[in-house]
């Protein structure tokens, strides 16, 4: 049944490339994945295949993937990706010796994919369960492991009509698990080759903070932010000076909640780095923004005489953003990928989109930085939203209202914001460790 369903998602592909430039890539992407691999498989190698489903999956095996590198050089490391937002992103990862789309899960694809690589071990990111690898994987003796993964009660796996699907987690060699109750539920269905080790997004993240951030990109938001260097403070921007807040991955219905409270609020500076990029949202975005002196960020990238328009306003802006006469207040728009985690550092206040569709995105990139990181109300499914939320250092809002409340708070008290933003960070410093755990517990 599992293979039936597989070639009809194949040709429903097939057809959608034709209207869809995102699938289009993907499937375009799949089929050149052997012509790669044909060219770049060094036959002697020993390969260590890492596979993520996308970017955010890729980010939580890069800690796994760089320390391998680091500390066993004997290896060579392929990396697949399923969906095109991870591969076009990160394919040219200097990270991995190879990198490139994981072909569909067809018997004949898997058996080809693992007879020209011939990984000696594979790692699964979260969620990946592509039944006719594994099983091939498990056929061949080759050591396999699902990393940061985390079980829900209501997953196919674990309800009666899924059981024989669920027959697919047998096929790893053993599981490295968020939390306990992911053990827990794979006891049920007989599996014990389990550690409870956390999620490796922390070490991830820990890594980002101690990264130097590019002169470009420090130049850049110094501008916008009108800071003395390219050096992001250590907390808020300085004393008495204008807070900043950031807004990461967001969606309009986000945007809709805190552009409409900080249009009565300008004497915040705001970035705003949104999850969909297109000139539509964009412009959406700057209209929203009436009146404010709007830059986005690769206008302004690497230019020292560049300045925005006020948006709205139609005039040029002769000033840097934060000398900007007759203008009220300044906003940054990041119009690229990839700057996110390490712009955090320069909010005093974060907020994290998606919670007001389907679930939010990477609380955990905010917190690490010792910011309050607010969200909406989908956030259920993650384990570390809910323990932000328990420890104050995350705070879930169900309404502008709910939005304007917190952030009077935090202007009005300066100890609470500090006392959230601790709170945060040190959650993160607690949660640190899996890599470690993960690489000693394979022998590596």
């Amino acid at each position: 049944m599992y293979n039936i369903v597989i070639y009809l998602y194949l040709a429903g592909v097939a057809v959608y490339s034709l209207f869809n430039e995102k699938v289009r890539k993907m499937w375009r992407g799949e089929r050149e994945a052997f012509t790669i691999l044909r060219e770049k498989v060094d036959p002697s190698a020993k390969y260590v295949w890492f596979h993520a489903a996308s970017l955010g999956e890729f980010e939580q095996g890069r800690p796994l993937m760089e320390q391998l590198r680091r500390d066993h050089p004997e290896y060579k490391i392929l990396l697949t990706f399923f969906s095109p937002s991870g591969y076009e992103v990160r394919k040219n990862y200097e990270g991995a010796d190879i990198v490139c789309y994981l072909p569909l899960d067809t018997i004949t694809n898997a058996r080809r994919f693992l007879r020209t690589v011939r990984p000696v071990m594979a790692f699964f990111i979260k969620y990946e369960f592509w039944y006719n690898y594994l099983h091939i994987l498990k056929h061949r003796g080759i050591p396999t492991y699902s990393v940061s993964s985390i079980f829900r009660p209501d997953q196919v796996f674990f309800r009666w009509y899924g059981r024989q699907y669920g027959r697919v987690l047998k096929c790893f060699t053993h599981f490295f698990v968020q939390n306990e109750q992911s053990r827990q539920l794979l006891a049920t269905i007989g599996i014990t080759s389990v550690s409870i080790v956390g999620d490796t997004r922390f070490d991830r993240v820990l890594q980002i903070t101690k990264a130097p951030l590019s002169a470009t990109v420090g130049t850049t938001i110094a501008k916008a932010l009108g800071l003395p260097s390219n050096e992001a403070p250590s907390g808020a921007v300085g004393e008495g000076a204008p807070k900043v807040f950031v807004a990461g991955s967001s969606w309009p219905p986000d945007e809709d909640i805190f552009i409409r409270y900080f249009n009565n609020h300008r004497d915040w500076k705001l970035i705003i780095a949104p999850h969909v990029i297109d000139e539509d949202h964009l412009q959406q975005i700057e209209q929203k923004l009436a009146g404010w002196c709007v830059r986005r960020y690769t206008k302004a990238a690497g230019s020292s005489e560049e300045y925005p328009k006020a948006a709205g306003s139609g005039e040029e802006v002769s000033t840097p953003l934060s000398h900007a006469r007759g203008v009220r207040g300044e906003a940054l728009l990041i119009d690229c990928f990839g700057l996110l985690s390490s712009i955090y550092r320069y909010a005093d206040v974060t907020y994290v989109g998606g919670g007001f569709g389907v679930s939010i995105h990477n609380t955990v990139e905010a917190a690490v930085w010792g910011k309050p990181v607010i969200f909406g109300p989908e956030n259920r499914k993650f384990q570390e939203a809910q323990e932000l939320k328990a420890c104050g250092g995350g705070i879930e809002i169900k309404s502008y209202e709910d939005f304007a409340r917190v952030m009077d708070g935090f202007a009005a008290d300066a100890n609470l914001l500090k006392q959230a933003g601790r709170q945060a960070g040190n959650y993160v410093q607690q949660k640190a460790g899996a890599v470690d755990k993960i690489l000693s517990a394979v022998g590596l």
